[in-house]
């Protein structure tokens, strides 16, 4: 909405007062039907959010940015102590980017009771324990919990449209949210944000500062496996998924988690007899490998040869 320094609230009362007031400044400005998009994060911000705040503050009269280190969505308690909490640096970021509004609760405000709260949790059911999450079991009963709170909590007033934004880099996590909505009825337009590439075809990752240059060269194995699909779906030929993961294990020292096509909106693994024949609609090749001493994750939506 304006230049100003980003505004900070703590608490479900004074985040929901700030937006009403916002909603109603845009309404009275003339502008009917006001627009909030929301960019879920847990802090420690960098310049690799910037394309969910950019893509935010374009298509948004007021954008929201939550910062909260959620608990639910971690394996080892001590990995959840040890995240790092720069909220000063994050509010500079978010103004920087444009964002109006940073919603920044502590977990006893979020959870009461925590750890014996919450009692009741959204489960992400079948698609939240494939993947990422058959290494990370509850992982994603941990992301739908806390986005639906987020939801809930920083829903706008009507007639005001509410938007929240994802980056397809988290594939897996951008279908679960997007089936929550539906499935729960929630009033929120999902809005995915495209996956950002070094010009080396690496996904950027904060992972990536972990490699040497021996790593990063390794890395792009992933990103080799999934152009090789993607150009095979365009020219309508077989998409040939073992000489895909071959490309990922011939890198030296790389461990393959897993490489498969998918339904984009269910997750579900193609046939071996929807593999064996040309693309009819679009898909997702999802890929996992450790490259020492990091797991990286890559995926690429694939489409189907154009027509005629």
């Amino acid at each position: 909405m304006t230049d100003q320094q980003a505004l900070l609230a703590t608490t479900t009362t004074d985040v929901k007062i700030l937006i009403a007031d916002k909603v109603a400044e845009l309404i009275a400005a003339g502008n009917p039907n006001p627009t909030v998009g929301l960019v879920p994060t847990m802090g420690a911000l960098h310049d690799g959010h910037g394309a969910l705040f950019k893509q935010a503050r374009a298509e948004n009269d007021l954008v929201i940015a939550s910062i909260f280190v959620n608990p639910l969505q971690f394996d080892q308690p001590e990995d959840f102590e040890h995240y790092p909490r720069t909220l000063d640096a994050d509010l500079e970021l978010v103004t920087r980017y444009g964002g109006d509004i940073v919603f920044a609760p502590a977990t006893e405000h979020m959870y009461p009771g925590f750890p014996d709260a919450p009692q009741i949790r959204v489960s992400a059911g079948q698609m939240g324990r494939v993947f990422e999450g058959a290494s990370r079991p509850g992982h994603f009963d941990g992301v739908c919990t806390v986005v639906a709170k987020l939801w809930n909590i920083l829903m706008p007033p009507a007639p005001a449209v509410f938007r929240s934004y994802f980056g397809q880099k988290d594939a897996q996590q951008l279908a679960i949210v997007t089936r929550m909505a539906q499935d729960l009825n929630i009033d929120v337009e999902i809005r995915p944000v495209s996956l950002v590439r070094a010009p080396s075809g690496l996904a950027l990752s904060s992972r990536n500062v972990r490699l040497d240059d021996h790593g990063m060269e390794k890395a792009l194995g992933l990103s080799q496996a999934l152009h090789y699909l993607a150009d095979l779906a365009t020219r309508g030929e077989r998409l040939d998924i073992s000489a895909a993961r071959d490309i990922v294990r011939a890198q030296e020292n790389v461990e393959l988690d897993y490489l498969e096509i998918v339904d984009p909106t269910t997750l579900q693994p193609l046939t071996a007899q929807q593999l064996a024949m040309p693309l009819e609609r679009e898909a997702l090749a999802l890929v996992a490998a450790w490259v020492p001493p990091v797991r990286l994750i890559d995926n690429m939506l694939l489409a189907p040869q154009a027509t005629n």
